[in-house]
Order: C-alpha cells, then structure tokens, then sequence
C-alpha cells in the first residue's frame, strides 16, 4: 500500500508543478524506518518495485538506489515523531523566494497550515549532505514545512496525503507573496491574526 501511495504521489506532484523530471522526492515512516523514492527516476516511470525500503539510520533494507536527500527524511523523522510522511519538492514560487533566503511571511491565513505564523528559509548546505538535513531540522522547528535556501521545498504531515496539501498550499502562498511584491507592498497579518488562524487549521481540512 505504501510502495503504491508513493508512486500515487509522486505522479500528483508533478501533475501540480511541484516537482518535473525526476526532481524531489518523497517517504513514508514504516515500523522499520522508512520508504522512500529512488534516485534519478522521473515520476512517470515509477512503478511499486521502484521504492527503497531503508532503516532508521538510512541502511538498505532491499535492493535500489535512494533518493540522494534521503538524509534529509531521516532526519525528519528522528527529530519529529509526529512526521509520517515527508514531500521534498521544487517548485517554482516557493524555491524562489529560497534563492533569496528569505521566510514566506504570512501574507494568507492559509499559510496556518504549516502549523506556524511563516515558513522560514533554512541556512544554505549542499544537497545530499548531514548538514542540508540539520539545516532543514532546524528550520521546521516545530511546523510542517520549510524551504530550503536556494533549493526548494520540505513539508510533513501524518500521511502523504496532508504533507502533499500542504505543499500545495505553501507554494500558493509563496505565488501570492511573489505576485503582491511585483504590484506594492503587500500587508501581512498580524501574530494575533496568525495565532487564530493556525489554532482553526490544527485539525487541518481544507475551508
């Protein structure tokens, strides 16, 4: 079941613009450790078999070649027990605003989704690295996503389901964001107009 949601998603994002080619990847927790997408094959080409069953620590669990970020996932999910799922994606608003190293303020109230008052940028490391994961860690702090300086996109969730809608909300946000800087300076809201939207989302279902 697990094997075919990551196929399932994956296919979503890149349907949606998350992700193109064989850029991102995605996972979910196992009793074990973690399913994770491979390296280096785009979303149409994913089958069940493609998935790569590793441990806790990363060690192989069967056959195939991880995600190179698959450092990032594990990370995640030593550090957060509430993550079950984690998408990496790359798309185009949100990585953005990444390769300016900057938060994606909270110019929507849907941005409560992450679980936070802005999505913070994490400091820059290289891809694949120890250090990119503890960049990333330290960026989600107690929220559900985060961007990576000139990178991209992380976000998590109970299932792959939620951590999929979330991206999809952040990267709306960051497009609004982009859009409202390009015609005046936009208005965020304010931490008490935060506070009560991200208090509504804690049990998150689409308005």
């Amino acid at each position: 079941m697990d094997h075919k949601l990551l196929v399932d998603f994956s296919r979503r994002c890149a349907s949606v613009g998350l992700n193109h080619g064989s850029t991102g990847n995605l996972s979910v927790r196992t009793s074990s450790g973690f399913l994770v997408t491979p390296s280096g094959i785009p979303a149409d080409q994913l089958d069940e078999g493609s998935m790569v069953d590793l441990g806790t620590d990363g060690t192989p669990r069967g056959p195939g070649k991880p995600s190179s970020e698959w450092r990032l996932h594990a990370a995640i999910y030593a550090a957060r027990a509430d993550a079950h799922a984690i998408v990496h994606a790359h798309p185009p608003f949100s990585t953005t605003i990444a390769c300016l190293r900057q938060d994606i303020p909270p110019v929507h109230y849907m941005l409560a989704v992450a679980g936070g008052h802005r999505v913070r940028c994490s400091r820059y490391a290289t891809f694949g690295t120890a250090e990119l994961s503890a960049a990333a860690v330290e960026a989600l702090g107690d929220g559900r996503a985060c961007l990576l300086a000139n990178h991209g996109l992380v976000t998590l969730g109970p299932d792959l389901e939620t951590a999929f809608r979330i991206a999809v909300e952040v990267e709306t946000v960051a497009e609004y964001w982009w859009r409202a800087r390009a015609v005046g300076e936009p208005v965020v809201l304010t931490p008490a107009e935060m506070a009560a939207a991200v208090e509504r989302f804690k049990d998150y279902s689409s308005p």
